[in-house]
């Protein structure tokens, strides 16, 4: 779920104690990573899959359950071990699915439960596990609990949302909601609002009700008994509310989610879920932490407070980024947010190492130029970083951004709600509004899975729900799984090298040329092991100067057929290499 109103929240490392639990301070990545447990989550390759998107079995156009379970060789063979599917329930899509009418049934749209369960029975024939998506901060203005509660002011399920009357003649408060307009709505039937912080057809829930926690602890358990090994929590840091729902201030308001991701009693909630749910069943949890800064990501990683495992922080995959719109960046920069990411966790904690998912923009068109060596390049770069590996589907081929020429060519909810918040408001022209959209907006990661190059693109046999990249006819699964050179197998090459090397899972992370402003070069060290990564993430061709004292070994794995030598590096454009080093 995306959360356009965004700033850095990068602190500086300073000592934090962490309330409800034993006191710890932020320390270097060297000593947190030292006490790293091994686990089946951290080792994990995540492949994640916006099944709409992926692989479509019936010739409707859009992607299903069993589009998805043909297609599990292919990931296995790419070296998968987890699947994440986004939001697979009940739903009226205004939201992509995020807008949730029955969390115990399926969006029909992608089959059936038993399509489901069949799904779920082939994943774990391929000893591959599957987490699926959580979405409890809010439900579909459709869910039974909504409509009941809309009811009137004294049924039951009044407080399982956040009611509230207008104050002078006005809203409750001056809360904005993420997909643009004020966050709360007015219902005639009782004449009070209701708070939603993302669409108006998405109500939040009221957490400060038990019945409700005990609604999705029983809500998981359901999941978990099919089969699901975990979940990734969708903005699960704006389930407290902060406290009188008083109004923000100026300075707040330029960026809400940092209030919303503070309510009182978010981590009470947290380790309930935890104790509850999360911890009898060994299920891997991740959230995606929007307003959560580096300082405070003990409060949620930390194993002693059990919480969560780990959290997404965007800061990364934002570089050159504010809110809709661009900006100029620095490779320091990108590495700053690398580093300040990987010591956040404390000295228990974990991370992720991403830099796609289903609400950002192609990599390979963000950080690269489109091109297979800057995709190569940027693989590199996540699976040479430490934390849980994340790939969003059709990145292992190096899927790119597509066209939009009007904003009629957008299906996202929240490129709409840019579009009437600006160019609705005379605030901006449409023209730079859409230049800035075309690079930002969600839908470029939305696009069909390009696994062939007929006019479909092989995702369906009929008209795709969403246009297909027109690059789809030579960017595409088929061209490049048996080309040695590919994007497609250098992904495999990297994901067997990491499985292999428990250095690249485990090591510590220690970036040793950081004001380099073309290359980026980091170490990674798990007791006597050693190994170097340095990548030119540049279109030219790069020298670069071994640090005195590195001596460069044996290069294990490189994105080039030219073998860089000597204490001067000659580094083509874009690439990249694993090194041992020598002593």
């Amino acid at each position: 779920m995306l959360s356009k109103m965004r700033r850095r929240t990068t602190l500086k490392f300073i000592p934090l104690l962490l309330s409800g639990g034993a006191g710890l301070s932020m320390i270097n990545s060297v000593e947190a990573q030292g006490k790293s447990q091994h686990t089946w989550w951290k080792e994990a390759i995540v492949y994640q899959v916006f099944i709409r998107s992926f692989a479509d079995s019936n010739g409707d156009g859009i992607g299903d359950f069993r589009g998805l379970l043909n297609r599990l060789d292919y990931l296995k063979n790419l070296g998968v071990t987890v699947l994440w599917l986004n939001p697979h329930y009940d739903s009226p899509n205004v939201d992509s699915g995020y807008d949730i009418r029955d969390y115990r049934k399926v969006n029909s749209d992608f089959g059936t439960m038993e399509d489901f369960e069949a799904l779920m029975a082939g994943a774990h024939a391929r000893d591959m596990k599957v987490i699926v998506d959580l979405v409890v901060n809010h439900t579909s203005d459709q869910h039974i609990w909504f409509q009941k509660s809309r009811s009137s002011r004294d049924n039951p399920y009044r407080d399982y949302y956040i009611w509230r009357d207008g104050k002078n003649g006005g809203l409750p408060n001056n809360y904005p909601s993420f997909f643009g307009g004020k966050a709360w709505q007015n219902d005639s039937k009782t004449g009070q609002y209701y708070l939603h912080y993302y669409e108006r057809c998405q109500p939040d829930l009221n957490w400060d009700n038990p019945k409700v926690r005990q609604e999705v602890h029983d809500i998981m358990r359901f999941w978990i008994a099919r089969g699901v090994s975990g979940f990734r929590m969708d903005v699960i840091p704006f389930i407290s509310k902060p406290a009188g729902l008083r109004d923000l201030t100026i300075e707040e308001l330029q960026d809400p989610s940092v209030v919303f991701a503070n309510g009182p009693h978010l981590h009470t909630y947290l380790h309930e879920m935890n104790q509850k749910v999360l911890s009898p069943h060994n299920a891997m949890s991740v959230g995606e932490a929007f307003g959560v800064s580096y300082a405070q990501t003990p409060l949620f990683v930390s194993q002693q407070r059990k919480e969560l495992d780990m959290i997404f922080h965007f800061d990364t995959a934002r570089v050159g980024s504010k809110d809709w719109e661009t900006r100029p960046w620095t490779l320091q920069e990108l590495k700053e947010t690398i580093t300040e990411d990987d010591r956040s966790t404390g000295p228990d904690g974990w991370t992720t190492s991403f830099l796609e998912n289903h609400d950002n923009p192609r990599a390979v068109s963000r950080f690269g130029d489109n091109s297979p060596a800057s995709a190569k390049a940027l693989s590199l770069l996540v699976m040479g970083r430490r934390g849980t590996v994340f790939i969003f589907q059709g990145q292992e081929i190096g899927m790119t951004n597509i066209s939009f020429d009007k904003i009629e060519d957008f299906e996202d909810v929240n490129a709409k709600g840019i579009w009437a918040d600006t160019v609705g408001r005379g605030t901006h022209s449409a023209n730079a509004v859409l230049t800035e959209l075309r690079q930002t907006s969600r839908d470029n990661a939305r696009t069909p899975m390009q696994w062939n190059n007929t006019t479909t693109g092989g995702f369906t046999t009929g008209t795709p729900w969403f246009r297909l990249n027109p690059n789809t006819d030579r960017i595409n699964v088929a061209a490049q799984k048996l080309d040695s050179s590919s994007v497609l197998s250098f992904y495999r090459q990297i994901i067997s090298f990491r499985k292999s090397h428990p250095v690249l899972v485990y090591g510590t992370f220690q970036d040793i040329d950081p004001q380099n402003p073309n290359i980026f070069a980091f170490t990674r060290t798990l007791d006597n092991n050693q190994i170097l990564i340095f990548i030119n993430l540049t279109a030219q061709s790069q020298a670069w100067a071994l640090p005195a004292e590195i001596n460069l070994g044996k290069i294990l794995l490189n994105t080039h057929m030219v073998k860089p030598m000597g204490r001067t590096l000659s580094l083509a454009p874009w690439q990249g290499c694993i090194t041992a080093i020598s002593s």
